[in-house]
């Protein structure tokens, strides 16, 4: 009764009581044109299309399931003398039409039907899940490719900036105010800018292959990748997360369906020690003998089959039932409660990758940029070495790739948390100004 009771509590909150989900909108929180492609998706990608095509089958065949069997119709010859092989011979012989039904133990039909629903159901839930999980790995991607977009921007900045270093090392030094060695070690730098270069294109163009492969296209379509994004500034309640999860969590509702069926498994096993009725209406229809004229027979018979092999038979079914039923529950429970360790894992992992990105932005960026700053004027009047200069210049982009790795990093871990979670992360879950 409490999972059934679970089961319904679900079924009003998330609105599981249609057998098919659709998603208006993407399944996770994405910005529009992640969100597009999300949704591309969903539509194109082929195994949510033949989970979708097994939801519905499951919802037919759970009319088929609570129907009775065919009817059957069938004709007979009674009491045919075999040494005449004629009708008109004696009074007992009769051609006969007969129909039969059968009819289940009371309550079987709306068991089997109702295991289909349930079935149906868990395949619902098991759709929605995948759905999630697309959404997550094309989020992964896409935020992945961002960072690298962002890390050909440096890079691309970097070289500019090589560049123009290298030209100044080589004025110096024609002046007689700088070192050889200073423009060699320019051109070294540079020429490892341009190998990372290099490699961070290879990465691109792989990246967007990815994206085209998930998103299961015909043809490979460019992809914009996401270069501005805001920092979130997400305050979570996990205590909160945790709820949503245990209620939203496909994989939960899953469970839970699975452990419905199988229980309604224990009931139909029991009713197999009762007997099924097979109820049998004929007419026989007899010929005139020696001129008389005799009435035809009008017969019915009740035959049910005997349960005697008892130990055998229903007794095994039920055992395994049983056995199936236990190891439902137990998956339902592993799922449960591992959930709240994984959505602690992925608050913590965001929340602490806030703090540094916002470490980086407030103070180490700042502290770099008055470095660059003063190296490089004190380079100008031979106050410092080239080596120190170069340095400072080279940490600060770095310094600001790092922080935009975080960035990127906290909306990958939003996406999977709310893959976990089941949807986007609820107003309870998150302050007013982060919501959307």
């Amino acid at each position: 009764m409490k999972y059934r009771f679970f089961r319904l509590m679900i079924m009003v909150i998330t609105g599981i009581g249609v057998v098919c989900n659709s998603y208006a909108d993407s399944p996770i929180w994405a910005p529009p044109p992640l969100e597009q492609l999300i949704d591309e998706a969903l539509v194109e990608n082929k195994r949510i299309q033949s989970l979708e095509a097994r939801v519905e089958s499951l919802k037919e065949e759970a009319h088929y399931a609570g129907s009775l069997p065919d009817p059957r119709l069938g004709i007979a010859v009674l009491n045919l003398p075999t040494d005449s092989f004629k009708f008109d011979e004696q009074a007992m012989t009769q051609k006969q039409v007969f129909i039969a039904q059968k009819f289940p133990w009371f309550g079987k039909l709306n068991l089997k039907s109702q295991q289909v629903v349930l079935k149906a159901h868990r395949q619902a839930a098991v759709l929605e899940a995948e759905k999630l999980e697309l959404a997550k790995k094309i989020a992964a991607v896409y935020y992945d490719f961002g960072f690298v977009a962002k890390n050909l921007d440096i890079n691309a900045r970097l070289i500019k900036m090589m560049q123009q270093i290298t030209r100044v090392a080589e004025t110096r030094y024609s002046t007689g105010k700088g070192l050889q060695q200073d423009i060699f070690q320019a051109r070294v730098e540079l020429g490892k800018l341009v190998d990372e270069k290099i490699n961070l294109e290879k990465k691109y163009r792989i990246m967007e292959d990815k994206i085209n492969e998930l998103i299961n296209r015909d043809y490979f379509s460019p992809v914009s990748p996401p270069l501005n994004l805001q920092y979130p500034g997400l305050t979570l309640d996990g205590e909160a997360l945790k709820s949503q999860a245990v209620i939203s969590n496909p994989m939960v509702k899953a469970g839970l369906f699975s452990v419905d069926q199988m229980k309604d498994g224990i009931d139909l096993a029991r009713k197999d020690y009762w007997p099924d009725l097979d109820v049998k209406v004929a007419y026989g229809h007899r010929e005139e003998v020696m001129g008389e004229d005799l009435a035809d027979f009008f017969s019915a018979s009740l035959v049910m089959n005997l349960p005697l092999w008892q130990h055998k038979r229903q007794g095994k079914k039920l055992a395994a039932t049983m056995k199936n039923h236990d190891v439902a529950v137990k998956s339902y429970k592993n799922i449960v409660d591992a959930l709240p360790f994984q959505v602690d894992a992925l608050v913590t992992e965001i929340n602490e990758t806030q703090k540094s990105y916002r470490h980086f932005v407030d103070m180490l960026i700042v502290q770099a940029e008055q470095w660059a700053r003063s190296s490089l004027a004190s380079y100008g009047v031979g106050k410092v070495e080239f080596n120190t200069m170069i340095n400072a210049q080279i940490r600060l982009l770095r310094f600001e790739l790092q922080a935009e790795k975080y960035l990127y990093a906290i909306y990958k871990k939003r996406a999977e948390l709310e893959a976990v979670l089941g949807g986007p992360i609820e107003g309870k879950g998150q302050r007013a100004e982060d919501r959307g």
